[in-house]
Parts: C-alpha cells; structure tokens; sequence
C-alpha cells in the first residue's frame, strides 16, 4: 500500500483511491509507480475482474479525482537538472498506455478536478464516469506545457475543432459537456457515488461469461441522463477550423464581438504564443496517429519544452519553467513569454520540437505497441 495511491481487492474488484487531497492528487513520480505495479500485479491476478479507480478530497473520498502533475516537482527538478523529471514522463506515458490497453474492465470515478494527468489515468478507461461536480480541462497551455499525456490523441478524437478549442485554451467543461464531446461515457449524481463503489464490491463476477456486460448492468442504475451540452459547437468549428494557423484562428476571434469569441480571445492572448503553435500542430498530427505513436511524439515534445536547446535556451529560461512559475511558484500570474505574441512566432522555432532526440531504437517509449 502507497500512502498516496490506497489499493485494495473487495470481492472481484481491485479499487483504487488517490489519497493526496492536499495537492489535490496531483500525481508524483512514486504515485505513477504506485498505479503501475498495481495495475501490472492484476493484469494476471485471477482474483481480479475489474478495476475501478477514484479520487479523495479533505473530506474523505470522491470530491476530487486528480488534477495533474506535480508541476511544483516539475519546476524544482529542471531548475537542479534531476533525472527524476525524465523517468517520470517516461514512466507517466508508459503508465498510460496500459491503461488505455488494459485487459480488464478499468472504471474511472471522474468526481470534481479532472485536469492534465488526471485525464492521462481516466481517459484510457473502459467506462468513464462523470458527475455534475467534474470540473474537466487540459490545461496545459496556461504554463507553457502542451495536453500530454495522451492528449494529442484523445482530443484531437473529439467532435470537430472541439479538441483544438479545448488544447489551445485549456477551458474547464462541466460532466455534461464532457459526454458530449465524447470524453466521458455515463453521468451519475454524486451523492449515489459510494452507493455505486459499494455496489461493484459486491458483483460476483467469478461466474459471468461476460464481466463487461455484468458491471455495465449495475453502472445502469446509478447513471442518470445528460442534459444538453452547453458548449459553443457552432462558434468552436466556425472559428477553429478558420484558416491554418493560431493567428488565423485569432483573427476569426477578434472580428466576432459576441462575449463568447471575445472571451476566447482574451484567454489565448494570456497563453503562450510558442505553445499555442505547438500544440496545433501537435493535435493535427494526432488525429492520423495510434496511441503508442502520439505517446512518443509526446515524449519527444516534453523533452524539448524543458530542454529547448533548439531555441538557445537552458530548461531556466524555457517557457514551461517561465509558465509554472508564474501559476505555481512566485503566483504573480504574469509569465514572460518568449516570444511575447504569436507574431513572432516562425515555423523554425516550431518544427524542432517535432524531431526526435532520440533514434528510434533508444526511444524511452521505443517498446509500447
């Protein structure tokens, strides 16, 4: 048992529960471990069926799933040029991969904060589970970062530009939105979520033929129907689908005066003008790619935004570092982009992150299928 990452077997089921509630379950290097040797330990336990994963908050569990990594661990390690901060992207991918190739039924409690690589250990899930308290986002870009952790290929799988519109400006959707856009499967009330824990406790699944269908049974009648999505799909697609680039996208933007456009408007500009032109490129790229293929293409990207060597710069003067910082460490809330606006952006700043510093054989992630 990790004191972060409680894990126990009740009945057919293995449970997990994230237990950092002070940092919000942000995942650290050994919680990445924790979740991996449980998963590898039942993947072949013959005692497990299922798996159901969820998170805790101050007041006990459920409230809060996860909401990321631990960016303040991403900050120090780059700053001091630890090898811990490789080993746990590499380890992170690796971790989520599995579970989007898990054997078993994986189920996915998404209560409150789902951000960042709290979607990296629930998207990959056989039944996702939202409730009207899930607060979903790919954040990323609000440190200089990109959606990782998969992202690539699960938003760029959404419906439309919806993906691009979520990549590009982090914005947080409630659990209704998020079966709309496809990146949830059932809604339930929260207030019936132990119900429903306690309910796959009790499953005998030893007999089922199919335990898939046989959970799916007793997910039936704690899930409840979305109402409509409240998103802007039209505005989304009119303008995120504007042209082939960021600066086309704005420009669609800045020639709407509806509170919507001008509000997306007004949160790209806060981005970083750099990683706005990364990500792009880096959901389009996704969209024709396996998930071992955008997981590498990832890892690659992760390399470079702390090692920007292409662009002259140490991992101190990156625009990850320069983003978490301003959120996380110093909370001014004013990051100094480099550069500062999407106009000075080229595709030679662009492109290099897109190469591999590795030859294929000796990529950390050379081995997932």
């Amino acid at each position: 048992m990790h004191e972060w990452v409680v894990t126990e077997v009740v009945g057919q089921v293995g449970f997990i529960t994230l237990n950092r509630a002070k940092a919000l379950n942000a995942l650290s290097l050994s919680m990445v471990r924790g979740l991996s040797q449980a998963l590898q330990a039942w993947q072949s336990d013959p005692r497990v069926q299922a798996v159901a994963i969820r998170g805790s908050d101050k007041q006990g569990p459920f409230g809060g799933f996860c909401a990321g990594g631990d960016i303040r661990f991403f900050h120090a390690a780059a700053q001091t040029g630890s090898p811990e901060l490789e080993d746990f992207f590499t380890e992170e991918y690796a971790l989520n991969h599995l579970i989007h190739n898990y054997p078993k039924p994986y189920i996915a409690f998404m209560d409150g904060i789902v951000m960042g690589g709290g979607m990296g250990i629930s998207q990959g899930a056989s039944t996702r589970i939202v409730t009207e308290r899930t607060k979903m986002a790919m954040p990323e870009t609000h440190i200089g970062l990109f959606p990782d952790v998969g992202g690539g290929y699960f938003l760029s799988r959404c419906p439309g530009q919806i993906g691009e519109w979520l990549a590009l400006t982090g914005e947080v959707i409630d659990g209704a939105n998020a079966v709309a856009c496809g990146l949830a499967d059932r809604l339930m009330d929260a207030a019936s979520l132990q119900a429903c824990w306690e309910a796959l406790a009790a499953l005998d699944l030893s007999g089922a033929t199919n335990a898939a269908a046989c959970l799916d049974k007793t997910l039936d009648v704690f899930s409840v129907t979305p109402s409509g999505a409240s998103i802007a799909q039209d505005q989304i697609q009119r303008h995120f689908a504007a042209g082939a680039s960021v600066l086309d996208m704005v420009a669609s933007l800045r020639a709407d005066t509806s509170d919507w456009a001008q509000h997306t408007l007004a949160t790209l500009r806060k981005r970083s003008p750099l990683m706005l032109n990364v990500t792009l490129e880096q959901i389009r790229r996704a969209r024709t790619m396996t998930l071992a293929e955008d997981l590498r293409m990832e890892r690659d990207l992760v390399r470079h935004c702390f090692h920007p060597v292409h662009l002259g710069r140490t991992a101190k003067s990156s625009e990850t570092v320069e983003g978490i910082r301003a959120l996380a460490v110093d909370k001014d809330h004013t990051p100094v982009w480099n550069p500062a606006t999407l106009e000075g952006i080229t595709p030679e700043m662009v492109a290099p992150f897109f190469e591999s510093p590795w030859p294929d054989y000796a990529h950390p992630l050379a081995d997932l299928a």
